[in-house]
């Protein structure tokens, strides 16, 4: 049950972050895209071919079936991901994109499926490393121990401040004894 929606969520992440992202031409890649790779290969009607992505980071996989129809599928707990065994996927009958998220651990299964409609494929990917720095949403509300330490801690008083509050105190005390006095007497 708990694959199922890590499944879906992770695809709607990704199609989320797809539909941010536009078919690129070469001179339109961004700049903070560094391409590592480019694989191309062949694949048979209803098979898999398999890769292994062990680049840290965020990185981005575009894949484009050149003849027939190739999809991709990809894993951070297997290394022969499918179609019923996966973490992200693209599926499209041309371009696939997907950003494999920098958290997901290493080394990452990448599996290109042969649709069935063609009895050969052939595709060509380029990997790209994404060099953004991408800021954790969640940083500010996470707990820091050392940064609740250190904004806990007592910070050094200054002369004229011990003296301050020597005379706060001492004042707060002798009031303390005049009521006492009053309540006393009357």
């Amino acid at each position: 049950m708990v694959t199922h929606w890590k499944k879906g969520f992770l695809t709607l992440f990704t199609l989320c972050t797809l539909s941010s992202i536009e078919c690129f031409t070469e001179d339109e890649i961004p700049d903070e895209w560094m391409l590592l790779h480019v694989v191309q290969g062949q694949i048979g009607a209803g098979n898999y071919s398999y890769l292994r992505l062990n680049h840290e980071g965020r990185i981005i996989l575009e894949m484009k079936s050149l003849k027939g129809d190739a999809d991709i599928y990809v894993s951070a707990s297997t290394l022969n991901p499918n179609f019923d065994e996966y973490e992200l996927q693209s599926t499209t009958c041309g371009l696939d994109i997907i950003i494999v998220p920098d958290h997901f651990s290493r080394p990452v299964g990448i599996g290109i499926y042969g649709h069935p409609s063609h009895l050969e494929s052939e595709f060509e990917i380029k990997v790209y490393y994404d060099r953004t720095i991408h800021e954790d949403p969640f940083a500010e509300a996470s707990y820091d121990p050392e940064h609740l330490e250190a904004s806990h801690k007592p910070e050094r008083q200054t002369p004229q401040d011990a003296s301050q509050e020597e005379e706060s105190m001492l004042r707060t005390i002798l009031i303390g004894i005049l009521k006492i006095v009053l309540e006393i007497l009357f």
